[in-house]
């Protein structure tokens, strides 16, 4: 359990993460690899809704996916989009990816050798990444115009679907800190960051939700 303080301020951050984008046709969907398998429920979704008429999976894996991912996080999308339906033709996997950025140099130079003109994006993400992965494909990618996706969750939702709340708070002020400190590094475009928003992260970060910081000295 968490304060009741704890709890607003990290709904606060779930909330300014969500981009509010409504999915529309484009030319791809990008499913980012991670832990977690709604991504690729989603992608497939947005497939059949007839969002994008060809998919891309992309990620290695990372310590918290190498033991239950152990073919790579895209590939375990790929074989989950296969079970809900989508045709194998209609996904490509990109295996190597271990950052953001680079699931999109990555994913962008797989569609280029495969020669398939992108001009926009649905860029499905995890539901608390869903502004640092748009800020970061703007940046990498700023041809493209971005759609942002994920599936659709509140805060209670997704953490009783992870059964650990201590932990989505801290993923939640680890995507925070890197929308400041990302930009300065140019993996990212700036953020426009509310007040309220500052505050509420720096109350979970004095609290100890310090877990998935990047570290000072990487900075």
């Amino acid at each position: 359990m968490i304060s009741t303080q704890a709890w607003a301020d990290a709904q606060r951050l779930w909330d300014f993460q969500q981009m509010g984008h409504e999915p529309r046709p484009c030319s791809v969907a990008i499913g980012l690899g991670s832990h977690d398998l709604g991504v690729a429920d989603t992608t497939a979704e947005l497939y059949h809704q007839g969002m994008a008429p060809v998919i891309v999976f992309t990620g290695a894996t990372s310590r918290t996916t190498r033991e239950r991912m152990p073919r790579g996080e895209a590939e375990h999308y790929r074989e989950r989009a296969i079970e809900l339906g989508v045709p194998a033709s209609a996904i490509l996997v990109e295996p190597d990816a271990r950052n953001t950025g680079e699931n999109l140099r990555f994913s962008r130079a797989l569609l280029e050798e495969r020669g398939i003109p992108v001009s926009s994006a649905l860029l499905v993400s995890k539901p608390y990444e869903e502004r640092r992965a748009y800020a970061t494909a703007c940046k990498v990618w700023p041809e493209v115009e971005w759609v942002s996706a994920s599936t659709p969750m509140t805060f209670a939702e997704y953490v009783n679907s992870l059964q650990d709340v201590r932990l989505v708070v801290d993923m939640l002020v680890g995507a925070q800190q890197r929308l400041a400190v990302y930009p300065r590094q140019g993996f990212m475009i700036e953020q426009q960051i509310p007040d309220d928003v500052a505050v509420a992260y720096e109350r979970l970060k004095a609290g100890g939700f310090t877990s998935r910081l990047v570290a000072e000295e990487a900075w």
